[in-house]
Parts: C-alpha cells; structure tokens; sequence
C-alpha cells in the first residue's frame, strides 16, 4: 500500500523563544537583587536539551489525534481537506495545529488507467486499499465518494456520516457545442461511465461514446487537446474544486439520471472506535444519508456491477416527501427501464421503497439483461 502523509508545519513557541535568561535562583526561589550569574556552558546546554525533549513530546501530543485517509486525487483531496475543516470547526481540540493529518493512499482505480474500469472487475475499486488500511489502524477515518463505495462494508467498518450533498447533476463540456442535442452526427463524447454513456447514446444514437478516464484535471487536458469533441463530469466535483467555469450546460435530472449516491461524502471508522464514531457522527447531514441509504438499496437489489448502467436519485419535494427514480440500461443505450416511487421521509420507509424500485426493475428486465 502506498501512502503519502500531509503534515502541516508547526512552530512551538519554546523553539521561537530558544534564547532564555538563566539567573542564579535563592531560596526563596528569586534571583538576588546584587549577584548576576551566568549558567555555565554545560548547564545552558542542559536545560535547552531539556527544553526541546518537552517540546518534542509535546508536539506528539498534538499530531495525529485523527489520521484522514483519502485518495491523492484534488477533488479527493478537497473532500479530505472539507472533513478536516468541519472536525476543526465543530471541535475545540481539533482546532489545534497539527491534530488532523491526512495520509494519502494509492488505490487500484489510480493505478490502473488505461483500462475501462468495467474491465478491471471487481467491486471497491476507489476504496480497499483506504478501508484496509483503515482496518490495520494506519488511519483513523476514511473518507470516501459515496459513488464509488460498494454495497457492502468489511466486517469492522462503519459509515456513520455523511457530509450534506453537494448539486447531484452533470455537467455538459464543450469547446465547439452548447448541449449534446447540438453535437454533429458522429461526434465524440468521452466518458468512462456506463451509466453516462448509455443514456448518452438512449437520447442520441448518433453520437460516438469513448471510455475517458483520468481525474478532473486529466479529463479537461485532454478535451482541449482534441482528443474528444465532449465530456460530461458530475458538478459537484466541479464545485468542489472551484472549476465551474469550465461547464458549457448542467444537464437535468431528467436528461441524465446521477449515478447512485453522486455528490456525497461518506466518512467511515472501525466499528469498535467509538470516539471516533463521535467525532465524525457529529457532522452527519440526516437528510443526505436517508437519501443515501434509498439509492444504495435500490443498487443493492439490483446486485449491479461495473457493467451495468445503474442510475438512481432520491430527494425531499416540496411537501416533505422522499421521491425516488431509478433507471438501468444496456450499455449501448437501446434498452433503458426506469422507475419512481414517493412515499414518506423516513429510513425505514425509504430504504424499502429503493428495495421495491429494484425488485420492480429486475422483474421487467429479466434474468439475462444484466449478463454483459
């Protein structure tokens, strides 16, 4: 596992302060109004060595109270600096310099790039390395992109918080085009998501859909160079990173369904840390997670993969109530079902109303359609 630690620099006020007066003391414990004497060279020596020994140990004492382990991306990374920022401020001795480090951790989706991620298999792709490291007690909390969290959690996890949800819809990106309904027949969109390309080619079949990975950063580098004429990429990242000014459109709902969980932050701690679980429960957003928990057993049901184009958003409406919409699709887009259900916003009432969307779903679509 590879892991990179960002420690912020910190100065103590002893080592700021090194030049101290040392007076001969009475006993009384003060100095004689009439005698000056100056420490000798070995005690002056001592007291120093004394002196930074105190402040070694006090620095230890100061660092590390919570480990942050993310992945190394910059929109990772601000998802790591955004919960380092809301302990800090929500907990006196968290404020501290030096209390919350964030170690980074290369993951197999950042090692593997030039493969589809379809094609890599497997679930947790973005998250076992963190979760096992979390698990060994290298890092105390993880934080991770709800989209990419499996279904599942390792035996001594939890994921008690989620951060509130940043916007959950796409954003359309172009240099030559102000919507995909305006791109040229045969035009190309990158996009290494299934669920993107597949109702990407459902509304337009002829448009060309290219796997396009990288982060965000990558992803604009290459759509400049010409590599393809489009690109679609979820806002919150956008917003996260300061970069909406790159978007050319922000796509409804309507037009394409976000991914399930799309623009929420999960925080996870072993299952046994309960201060831990304190600490990052006090930032939970109840609204983002009972949503969450919809969309997630929705995916549950539906036991989807990396090859299946799921999509699935649940949200508050004006009246108080959960609506939720769920889709799958084949991949080349020529056969989308969706779903809805509404009902009231409770965890309990939600979670089964993902449940029955996906029984529903798998029901229409029959037991060969997710074998792709």
């Amino acid at each position: 596992m590879e892991t990179i630690t960002l420690r912020p620099t910190f100065q103590h006020p002893l080592i700021s302060s090194a030049k101290m007066h040392l007076g001969s003391i009475c006993a009384l414990g003060f100095p004689p109004p009439s005698l000056k004497v100056q420490p000798s060279r070995h005690s002056r020596s001592l007291i120093v060595s004394k002196a930074a020994v105190a402040v070694e140990q006090e620095l230890l004492t100061k660092v590390s109270l919570i480990r942050i382990g993310t992945r190394g991306s910059p929109l990772a990374l601000a998802q790591a600096f955004e919960t380092r920022d809301k302990l800090m401020a929500t907990h006196s001795e968290l404020a501290e310099e030096g209390a919350i480090e964030i170690i980074i951790i290369k993951t197999t989706g950042d090692k593997i790039l030039n493969q589809p991620l379809a094609d890599i298999g497997g679930k947790g792709l973005f998250t076992k390395e963190i979760d096992e490291a979390l698990l060994e007690g290298s890092i105390d909390i993880a934080v991770h992109s709800m989209k990419d969290v499996p279904t599942y959690f390792p035996d001594g996890m939890i994921l008690p918080c989620n951060l509130p949800r940043e916007d959950v819809r796409d954003a359309f990106i172009c240099l030559s085009a102000s919507s995909l309904a305006e791109l040229p027949a045969g035009s190309v969109v990158g996009s290494a998501s299934l669920r993107r390309q597949s109702q990407i080619l459902y509304r337009y079949p002829s448009l060309k859909v290219v796997n396009f990975r990288g982060n965000v950063q990558t992803r604009l580098r290459k759509l400049a160079e010409g590599d393809v004429q489009a690109t679609l990429l979820a806002l919150a990242g956008l917003k996260r990173l300061k970069m909406t000014e790159n978007v050319t459109a922000i796509l409804s709902v309507e037009e394409m369904l976000p991914a399930i969980a799309q623009g929420a932050i999960g925080i996870a701690c072993r299952s046994n840390d309960d201060k831990m679980a304190n600490y990052i429960g006090s930032l939970n957003h109840e609204e983002t997670r009972l949503a969450v928990a919809c969309e997630r057993a929705f995916l549950t049901t539906l036991d989807g993969s990396c090859r299946t184009p799921i999509a699935g958003y649940a949200y508050r409406d004006k009246d108080g109530y959960c609506v939720f919409r769920g889709l799958v699709a084949s991949p080349d887009g020529t056969r989308v079902l969706e779903t809805s259900r509404r009902g009231s916003y409770s965890l309990e009432e939600m979670v089964q109303m993902g449940k029955d969307a996906g029984e529903e779903l798998l029901s229409q679509a029959g037991p060969s359609f997710f074998n792709w």
